[in-house]
């Protein structure tokens, strides 16, 4: 009689504490963006204050950072994410997954309350410096907790359900995104931008609970399957030398994720204000719920997405056409005036299947053993990507204080970055495509099928590590 662990609910259920996981560090991720008013806002206004924040004036009260400084936010995130996912990916291979776990789930929580904590000292020379710290640490925790929730969804569902696990799981994080673009403002507005930080701070206490609840799962779990040992004295062989080893398709991946990225979390980190200063006839509630249109279609479509690309396959290219369907997406943005809820959904759309179809890519071209390390790398090269893409969006946006709108060809040339990223995006998807195809077509397979022997055999070979003694003789040879 099989074990509770070999069943499908089992799976299901560690998917669902997995799954949540970064619902509430992906709310607080996105909080400035709802609230960039408020943080490159005056630090006192002269006239009254209106019941929706602004000013007899126009002016809004906030914490006075420039655009430069509150792109830096971002910035600090993704380049902090581009050096400790690294170590973060090798430690998870070494240590297992339960030590991860506690220790980003952990951070999450000590970075956003830092971060929550610096908006205190509004106008003191303390509140950057603080801000800055806090959205460094919850960068250590976040990004590597995506790590680690992958893996876990990569050995739960490898040659199962994969690109439905990995959709759901991407649901969920974006459920905290939305619930962000719709809540926040509205909270903000009756309680003040501190207490909302430290409501997110909350929010990330749920997910250390959620980390503590799918440990003692996957533990017991893998105990009831008999890997818990085994999976432990593979993770001993796992070497820093096993990074030379990763195939050529993986890094050509790595480069599809990071150019199609660079377009999007730069974007909506800047989109809220952007369609204040274009469009006519947008506050920043209104602003704010069209600029997370991106997460709302993503909610909806990553797990219907995740289904469909399990059974069609064809993820290299599904990659390349996400990038060429993404290009009039910020064509229309830059050079006309149709309403941005189009573009808007549209990119949301497009995210959902690239989404879908690169990340979960990744388990199927290296071994479960080094996955962690893998997936580090792949984060840490897409963070790099973002945290310059920031810089630079910040750089070419100004670096005065935003009381007035931003010039329209600020933002224009802002549109034309991204337009060169999605570019690069179909670059590198066309050469992953070709060089997927001459090593066999694996990215283009479907991976929920009937288990055969041949599968069987080499599921079991997927969990050694990339770089042996075996492996040395033959690239010798």
């Amino acid at each position: 009689m099989a074990v509770p662990a070999e069943r499908a609910y089992y799976r299901f259920v560690v998917l669902f504490f997995n799954c949540l996981l970064t619902f509430g560090s992906y709310f607080c991720f996105d909080i400035p963006s709802v609230l960039q008013d408020q943080f490159q806002g005056n630090l006192t206004c002269v006239n009254g204050s209106h019941p929706n924040g602004t000013h007899g004036d126009g002016c809004v009260e906030g914490l006075g950072m420039t655009p430069e400084q509150y792109n830096l936010l971002y910035a600090i995130y993704a380049w902090t994410n581009a050096l400790v996912v690294i170590i973060a990916g090798f430690l998870i291979d070494k240590l297992g997954n339960r030590f991860g776990l506690f220790l980003f789930s952990s951070l999450t929580v000590v970075g956003s309350s830092i971060f929550a904590l610096g908006s205190h000292f509004k106008g003191s020379p303390y509140l950057l410096p603080l801000m800055l710290t806090g959205r460094l640490l919850f960068g250590s925790g976040n990004g590597s907790l995506t790590i680690v929730q992958n893996r876990i969804t990569a050995f739960w569902f490898k040659g199962k359900e994969l690109a439905l696990a990995f959709g759901l799981t991407l649901s969920f994080s974006r459920l905290g995104s939305v619930l962000n673009f719709f809540l926040t403002r509205r909270f903000e507005d009756q309680f003040g931008i501190q207490w909302t930080l430290w409501g997110g701070t909350i929010l990330c206490v749920m997910g250390l609970l959620s980390a503590i609840t799918v440990s003692i799962l996957d533990k017991l779990g893998m105990k009831q399957l008999g890997l818990d040992g085994t999976i432990q004295e593979e993770s001993k062989k796992v070497r820093v030398q096993d990074v030379r080893r990763l195939p050529l398709r993986y890094w050509l991946l790595v480069l599809t994720i990071m150019f199609f990225y660079n377009g999007i979390f730069p974007f909506v980190a800047d989109a809220s204000k952007f369609i204040q200063d274009k469009y006519e006839g947008y506050d920043q509630q209104t602003a704010s719920y069209i600029a997370g249109a991106v997460y709302d279609s993503s909610l909806v479509l990553s797990a219907a997405v995740g289904i469909l690309i399990d059974y069609i396959g064809l993820r290299g290219v599904l990659a390349f056409l996400c990038a060429v369907l993404t290009l009039p997406v910020f064509a229309l943005l830059a050079f006309t005036f149709v309403p941005p809820l189009v573009s808007t959904l549209w990119l949301g759309v497009t995210y959902s299947f690239a989404a879908a179809s690169m990340w979960p890519s990744i388990p199927l071209v290296v071994p479960q053993a080094t996955l962690g390390t893998a997936m580090g790398l792949a984060t840490s090269v897409q963070m790099i990507g973002i945290g310059l893409s920031n810089l630079i969006v910040g750089r070419i946006l100004g670096t005065k204080s935003s009381e007035a709108k931003i010039p329209l060809w600020r933002w224009q040339q802002m549109m034309i970055f991204m337009l060169a990223n999605t570019i690069a995006c179909i670059i590198a998807s066309v050469t992953l495509n070709i060089v997927d195809k001459k090593q066999g077509g694996t990215l283009n397979k479907m991976t929920k099928r009937r288990p055969q022997p041949e599968e069987d055999s080499r599921e079991e070979s997927d969990r050694t590590p990339i770089l042996n003694e075996e492996d040395d003789r033959r690239s010798i040879n």
